[in-house]
């Protein structure tokens, strides 16, 4: 067993630069300390902490099939312990240095597997005590957006990166141009080889400017923007609504902010593509050379006349 790191190092070591308001304040302070009870014990790995996840999300969506209240704030006693136990395996990863493909794989699968048995049997529940099909309505909904929010930032996130690469390949040209109509920003895109920068995203921000302020002041948390994602949705339906018996109201409400926020994604994503294109345009590449045509040795040169 090796030694017990400090608090200080654990989340020095494990925690991301910035991460959702809910997994900041409710569950990285219980979380780091019990990555750092059990970071010791090598064979407490992350692929057997996101097996026990599944396996908590699995009792929550136990009790949620029940329906009775008392089953319901067990069940969303269960799904945050669930997450918090989720959130563990990625932290031992980046303690140990034992991340993996497959375990992020895995991770993904679990989590996806988790929202449906949960939001299944929570709604199916439902539905079985009133007979009301707005629940069964509900599940399809909190399944398809929690499918939707999570393909929707794999692509967001293959887009993104093709971005940053365009941008780091134009910067040695297209940087001038592109501060020349937008100047300089704090969280531009830059090279670390180039002086050049390509602010893709300060035509959206001056639209926004109001907001840059709350911004810094989340970041200077941890926090990021993004207020509203999967984890939030999730919680929402999860926990809160079952634990203050209001399911339709969370969920139908989670919802409409889960879409408020995606389509702010996608527009942020669509105005650094445009000021991407324009930089694009004002590149343009050199003229290719005028070649002349091959003579033969001993072929006289035919010269066009001049002009009169």
């Amino acid at each position: 067993m090796s030694q017990r790191l400090a608090i200080s190092e654990v989340r020095a070591r494990t925690y991301k630069p910035r991460d959702a308001w809910w997994t900041v304040l409710l569950v990285d302070p219980l979380a780091s300390r019990l990555v750092q009870w059990v970071g010791p014990y090598r064979h407490v790995t992350p692929n057997k902490l996101t097996l026990a996840a599944f396996l908590l999300g699995l009792g929550a969506a136990a009790c949620f099939a029940h329906g009775g209240y008392p089953y319901l704030l067990a069940g969303a006693a269960l799904f945050h312990v669930s997450f918090v136990v989720d959130c563990m395996d990625g932290k031992v990863a980046r303690l140990h240095g034992t991340g993996s493909e497959f375990g992020a794989w895995l991770d993904y699968i679990l989590d996806r597997l988790r929202v449906l048995a949960c939001a299944a049997a929570l709604m199916g529940g439902q539905y079985a005590r009133t007979g009301d099909l707005m629940f069964l309505a509900l599940a399809g909904l909190v399944i398809f957006l929690d499918m939707f929010r999570y393909l929707n930032a794999l692509m967001m996130q293959r887009v993104n990166s093709k971005i940053r690469r365009a941008a780091r390949e134009l910067e040695p040209a297209g940087g001038d141009a592109v501060d020349a109509m937008y100047p300089a920003a704090p969280d531009r895109l830059v090279n670390e080889t180039a002086a050049a920068a390509v602010d893709l995203y300060r035509p959206f921000r001056d639209r926004l400017s109001m907001f840059l302020w709350f911004r810094d002041l989340l970041r200077r948390h941890r926090i990021r923007t993004h207020l509203v994602s999967g984890i939030e949705f999730q919680m929402a339906v999860f926990i809160v609504g079952p634990a203050v018996g209001a399911i339709v109201a969370a969920t139908v409400g989670a919802s409409a902010l889960l879409v408020a926020f995606e389509v702010f994604l996608i527009v942020k994503l669509h105005a650094a593509t445009k000021v991407l294109d324009a930089v694009r345009a004002t590149d343009e590449p050199p003229a290719p050379p005028v070649r002349q045509p091959s003579q033969r040795r001993g072929e006289p040169v035919h010269r066009r006349a001049s002009p009169a």
